[in-house]
C-alpha cells in the first residue's frame, strides 16, 4: 500500500450548555486528506485545495502535517509522507475545520502505517495539531470528529473522553452566515467568573442532555439545550440571533446553539422534515437582515472519520 485517502466529518462543539465540552459530529460535510508514501523521510504539504490559499504549506503550522507527525514521534519513525488536502468546511465558521483536517490526516496515516493505533488512541494527536491551529488544545472538535457521535471530555489529566448515545431520528440544522467573527473575539466576551446560581443551572442542563441523549428523550433534550454561561455575551457578536432562535423553534426545533465559537449556528430536531424547515424559516430571518447564509442539514455522524480509498 502506498496511498490512503481518509474523510473526516464537521463537528458542533459546545452543544449550548456542554461548554468546551461536549461535540457531536454531522455527516453534511467534512475534509478529505490523501497520503502517499515517499522514499525520503519527512512530511510534505503538496497540495491544499478550497481554503482560496489561506492555508499554510508549511509542515510546522499545517494542522495535518503537525498532527501526522506527533504520531510518527510516538512511533519513533521518520517515514516521509506526501500530503494532499481537500477542504470541504470553510474555516473559521465554527464547524470544526481544523479538527476536520487533523482527524482526516491520522486516519490516514494510520491505516497507511498498518493501523498500530486504535482509533481513540489518535486523540492526543489531534490534540497537538488544534494546539498549533488554535492556541489552545481543546478536543470538543476532534473527539467527535474521529470517533463520530456525540463525546464528552471529562477531563485532559488524563485524557478522559466518552462517546455518548444518539437518539434514532435525531437531526442537525446548521446555518452559517456569511459573515466573519474571529475565536479571539469570542472568546475576549466571556467572564472568567460564573455566579453559582449559574453553574447550577448549567450542570443541570448537561445532565439533562446526557440523560436525554441515553434515554432518548427528545422533550429532555429540548429542554437541557440552554446555555447561560456563554451564549448570552456571544449572542450580541451575532446578527439576528435572538430572532433566529425563535423562528426555528417555531418551526419545530429541539433548540439552538452557536456551534463552536460561531458564526455557525446549529439546531437539533426530531426527523429529517423538521430539520428542513428548520434550516427554511433560519434563511427566511437572515435574508430579512441582509445576511447570505448556507443551509446544511443532516443526520448526527455516528462513524466519525473513515477511509475513502486505499492502493
Amino acid at each position: 500500500m502506498r496511498s490512503v485517502k481518509a474523510f473526516a466529518p464537521a463537528t458542533v462543539a459546545n452543544v449550548s450548555c456542554g461548554f468546551d465540552i461536549l461535540g457531536f459530529a454531522i455527516d453534511a460535510m467534512g475534509d478529505t486528506v490523501e497520503l502517499v508514501l515517499k522514499d525520503e523521510p519527512g512530511l510534505q504539504v503538496v497540495s491544499i485545495e478550497g481554503d482560496e490559499g489561506k492555508l499554510p504549506l508549511e509542515a510546522e503550522k499545517n494542522t495535518c502535517a503537525v498532527a501526522i507527525q506527533a504520531m510518527l514521534d510516538e512511533l519513533g519513525s521518520n517515514v516521509g509522507m506526501n500530503i494532499y488536502l481537500t477542504k470541504g468546511l470553510p474555516l473559521g465558521s465554527g464547524m470544526g475545520s481544523s479538527a476536520a483536517s487533523a482527524v482526516a490526516a491520522l486516519a490516514a496515516a494510520n491505516r497507511l502505517l498498518g493501523d498500530p493505533f486504535e482509533k481513540k488512541d489518535l486523540l492526543p494527536f489531534a490534540i497537538a495539531a488544534e494546539k498549533v491551529a488554535c492556541g489552545a488544545g481543546h478536543a470538543d472538535n476532534v473527539a467527535p470528529s474521529l470517533l463520530g457521535g456525540f463525546a464528552l471530555i471529562r477531563d485532559y489529566h488524563p485524557l478522559d473522553v466518552i462517546k455518548l448515545p444518539v437518539p434514532e431520528g435525531l437531526y442537525c440544522t446548521l446555518l452559517h452566515p456569511h459573515f466573519e467573527l474571529k475565536t479571539a473575539d469570542s472568546r475576549s466576551v466571556l467572564r472568567d467568573m460564573i455566579p453559582m446560581k449559574y453553574a447550577t443551572i448549567q450542570s443541570g442542563n448537561v445532565a439533562g442532555l446526557i440523560a436525554g441523549l441515553y434515554e432518548s428523550d427528545f422533550e429532555l433534550i429540548s429542554r437541557s439545550l440552554r446555555d447561560v454561561i456563554a451564549e448570552p455575551y456571544r449572542a450580541v457578536l451575532l446578527p439576528g440571533f435572538y430572532e433566529v432562535r425563535e423562528a426555528l423553534k417555531s418551526a419545530g426545533a429541539l433548540g439552538m446553539g452557536i456551534s463552536g465559537s460561531g458564526p455557525t449556528l446549529f439546531a437539533l430536531s426530531k426527523g429529517k422534515e423538521i430539520a428542513e424547515a428548520v434550516g427554511e424559516a433560519g434563511k427566511e430571518i437572515f435574508s430579512k437582515i441582509g445576511l447570505e447564509v448556507d443551509v446544511y442539514f443532516s443526520e448526527i455522524n455516528t462513524r466519525g472519520a473513515y477511509i475513502i480509498e486505499e492502493k
